[in-house]
């Protein structure tokens, strides 16, 4: 991919080690690459951001307002941060959907762009740099021949040289280390490389190729693509105990890494991943989901779980049974009835603690269905999510997740079936954030209307049986079903968590019609909370 990048192109990523330099950093992240973009006045990116009426000096005082500036030293190890490597990435399939045969500064930018949590994303997204009209000047400006320059068409239709660009001895050795990087591309066909487009969009990559027996083996190309999910260190060590305590950084991080475990599942690369380490599985509610998925997820990880089933703090105490467990393992997954007994199980262990499932949230089902989105719709951001039913822990824990994603959430559900108040509150503060819109309505037609998919649960969860009768009475107006459906996008998406009462919450035409998903949701929780497992283990 390297002999693909014009001169300009190859200088903004030279001009980015220089700016990581002044700001004193040892990386080179996303907003080094925006400010080495915009080094240059002629270039096709400059051009296009002339046109937007965005000048450059206004974005580098808008990102160095935001960093402090260092010594100006430059270093030699310096690397391309995950975040600055999917811009590349994306800049390569910005170009591949443009059918151009190089990449230029215009891609660099579009890949910025498409890669929006990070600094130079959100910096660009401020000053009113959109996505889809770059995309259109862009387009403009190459069929108009006016982007027919030295910069992004080369002589005779042929990337620039190395030869010709001479980068300072200095910069030799990073030139070398994204030469080595960049050119590892060579020859892929690269899909969207990030859970971000202009906000959030999601990666995709191809699936696992499926051997007759399942069986696991070394990646044939040599350096697998999950060697770096061992080295992350954001979420290690960390208990999973809601949405509500992660930021938005680390539940992309999550996805990400559930995405690639999904494309990879084949690799035993992931089975050093929990080598050697023991899950407690702590279950007070049958499962068949969350048992199966988390006690398979250790399997493939390469370690082990322990299935204990009964009401916690009966026979013993809580906190002596995560003081027990502790001394013992390496991780606790409790799926309970009360949040709280998951909140003493963290507050007495060291160990990492994972929510299976409480009456607060369920995160890991929030996890698998956002990854189920991201993999149907692409771009996270700006969609509509439509939940019909009772506001209870999978609500809570969508609604959460949603928020903070930039994802509009509405919530449908009878009188008196609300959301907790508290938890509804904290996700408008995030959505405020975010840029999400979240709205609680008792009208399931305004609820989905225009939706880009529609989800739904059963209408009394366990411990709710005695409920049962009189709940099918208040929620039967928002059943989901054809007529229902009508209301949303044609090709709005069908979600449920499972397990599923046909003829109640959800008609069969409908559970089973060509828009659920509701199996791909399931499959997802395998690969998510093995992201979870993976990384806080």
């Amino acid at each position: 991919m390297w002999q693909r990048f014009t001169e300009r192109a190859r200088k903004t990523v030279f001009f980015a080690q220089e700016e990581a330099g002044k700001l004193n950093e040892h990386y080179v992240s996303v907003e080094h690459l925006l400010l080495g973009l915009i080094r240059e006045g002629d270039t096709v990116a400059a051009r296009v951001l002339d046109r937007l009426g965005v000048s450059r000096g206004r974005i580098r005082v808008e990102i160095e307002r935001q960093v402090a500036r260092g010594d100006g030293r430059i270093g030699q190890d310096m690397q391309l941060t995950p975040r600055a490597k999917r811009v590349i990435d994306l800049a390569y399939d910005e170009a591949r959907q443009l059918g151009n045969n190089y990449i230029g500064t215009e891609h660099l930018l579009l890949g910025l762009l498409r890669e929006a949590e990070g600094l130079a994303g959100r910096t660009l997204i401020k000053l009113g740099v959109g996505l889809e009209r770059t995309r259109m000047e862009v387009k403009q400006l190459q069929e108009s021949g006016k982007g027919q320059t030295e910069e992004n068409m080369p002589s005779q239709g042929q990337p620039a040289s190395e030869a010709t660009l001479a980068p300072e001895p200095k910069l030799a050795a990073f030139a070398e280390a994204v030469t080595q990087f960049v050119q590892s591309y060579s020859g892929q066909t690269l899909a969207a490389a990030s859970y971000y487009e202009q906000s959030v969009t999601a990666k995709t990559y191809p699936p696992a190729e499926k051997s007759s027996s399942q069986r696991m083996a070394p990646t044939p190309e040599g350096r697998s693509d999950l060697s770096g999910i061992l080295s992350e260190t954001r979420l290690r060590g960390r208990d999973i105990l809601g949405i509500e305590e992660l930021t938005q950084e680390e539940i992309l991080l999550i996805l990400d890494v559930a995405a690639r475990l999904k494309s990879h599942k084949f690799d035993d690369t992931q089975t050093q991943f929990a080598k050697g380490q023991s899950l407690a599985m702590l279950f007070e509610k049958p499962s068949l989901r969350t048992r199966v998925t988390f006690e398979a997820g250790m399997t493939q990880l390469g370690g082990h779980a322990i299935y204990l089933e009964g009401r916690l703090g009966l026979r013993e105490t809580v906190p002596d049974v995560a003081k027990n467990l502790d001394r013992w393992i390496d991780g606790i997954m409790a799926r309970t009835f009360d949040h709280q007994t998951v909140r003493e199980l963290a507050d007495n262990a060291d160990i990492p603690v994972i929510n299976g499932l409480s009456d607060r949230e369920h995160p890991c089902q929030a996890f698998a269905d956002f990854q189920t989105l991201a993999e149907r719709k692409g771009s996270l951001s700006g969609l509509t999510l439509a939940y019909i039913g009772d506001g209870n822990n999978v609500a809570h824990s969508l609604m959460l997740l949603a928020a903070k994603v930039g994802t509009h959430f509405r919530l449908a559900c009878p009188e008196g079936y609300e959301p907790d108040k508290e938890l509804w509150a904290t996700a408008l503060r995030f959505a405020d954030a975010s840029g999400a819109i979240l709205t609680l309505t008792h009208d399931p037609i305004a609820g989905v209307r225009d939706a880009d998919a529609v989800y739904t649960d059963v209408w009394a969860s366990m411990g709710q049986e005695e409920e049962t009768a009189e709940r099918a009475i208040i929620f039967a107006p928002f059943q989901v079903n054809a007529a229902l459906m009508a209301r949303a996008k044609p090709e709005a998406l069908v979600m449920h968590c499972l397990p599923a009462h046909r003829g109640e919450e959800i008609t069969a035409e409908v559970l089973d019609g060509p828009q659920s998903v509701v199996f791909d949701q399931a499959e997802n929780r395998l690969h998510a909370q093995k992201a979870v497992l993976a990384l806080v283990l």
